[in-house]
């Protein structure tokens, strides 16, 4: 329990150190790492993944991956993650920033990310400045990834070994599901429950707005007075474009700000067969029977159409 608790700090200090001095400050506001130190199996009974508690916003994703695969084998799985580039989120300080992206992807047990000396050179290429980590120490069948500069890694690339049976007898050559996440932008909720700025902010009552003021840091407070004379002020974080303005009537609940999400998290699965060589050599066998066989009975038709025609000829 302290060494899977340990590895979760770990990872979270490498994640802040790689975003923080390989990207922008305001790109490291929302990690994936939250949900491995907030939720120990990320996908719920459900079918929901952890991530989706706070990237509220529903959006597509996309999954490549072979349809079957060897053991011992190395091959790739890919997530993209499409957006339109020319879009940016607010960040943690207000101020607008290209948007990033992470994902994540639960294989079946036994398979792993492949080691460093097994990856292609290309793959490495593609995955440079990309940080792929287990999710846990109990769960090293699961991936996470980011948050990453979305506009050059919009298709996250996982390199994985397939397990084999002959030394794991707990797995079998079976079908397998498979299930990833991807999301691009901040999210809307932190993992304490606490809403992020990339939000809708809605009257806390109903009345007349007296008063807008804006600080240095870029918050606005707006003063709402209801006809009770009850007078409330609420905070509307910097970066945000608010929809009202001083002696307006508004409702309760009523958005006093422009939607900034622009973002938004989505989760797809697939399948994966674990592939017997012996089932593919005895395939190839079949089917070089079978083309044997048709050969030789046309060959038979043939000659006894010969025998046929000479016999007419007689």
């Amino acid at each position: 329990m302290a060494t899977n608790k340990f590895f979760k700090s770990l990872l979270f200090a490498l994640t802040i150190a790689i975003n923080v001095f390989g990207f922008s400050v305001q790109e490291s506001s929302a990690y994936p790492v939250f949900a491995q130190q907030n939720y120990s199996n990320p996908r719920a009974a459900n079918g929901k993944l952890a991530c989706a508690n706070c990237h509220l916003n529903q959006k597509a994703i996309e999954i490549e991956a072979p349809q079957a695969v060897l053991p011992n084998s190395v091959f790739e799985v890919e997530i993209k993650v499409p957006y339109d580039t020319s879009k940016q989120q607010i960040g943690a300080n207000g101020k607008k920033a290209d948007l990033n992206v992470g994902g994540i992807l639960i294989l079946p047990k036994g398979f792993k990310l492949a080691a460093k000396n097994q990856i292609s050179e290309e793959v490495k290429l593609k995955n440079k400045g990309v940080f792929i980590s287990p999710y846990s120490t109990e769960f090293d069948n699961i991936f996470v990834v980011g948050p990453i500069a979305g506009k050059t890694h919009q298709e996250l690339l996982f390199p994985v070994v397939a397990p084999d049976p002959e030394k794991n007898p707990d797995i079998k050559y079976l079908t397998y599901p498979f299930y990833a996440g991807g999301n691009r932008g901040r999210g809307q909720v932190y993992p304490t429950g606490e809403k992020s700025n990339v939000n809708v902010f809605g009257a806390s009552q109903a009345g007349q707005i007296t008063e807008i003021t804006t600080s240095e840091k870029g918050d606005s407070t707006i003063v709402i007075v209801n006809s009770n004379g009850t007078k409330t002020s609420q905070i509307i974080p910097a970066g945000l474009d608010l929809m009202v303005k001083t002696g307006e009537i508004v409702k309760a609940d009523q958005a006093l700000n422009v939607d900034p999400n622009v973002g938004g998290f989505g989760q797809e699965e697939s399948e994966i067969v674990l592939q017997d060589p012996a089932r593919i050599v005895g395939y190839l066998a079949f089917c070089f029977c079978v083309l044997v066989t048709q050969i030789l009975l046309v060959l038979k038709k043939k000659q006894f159409e010969k025998v046929q025609a000479a016999e007419l000829n007689f």
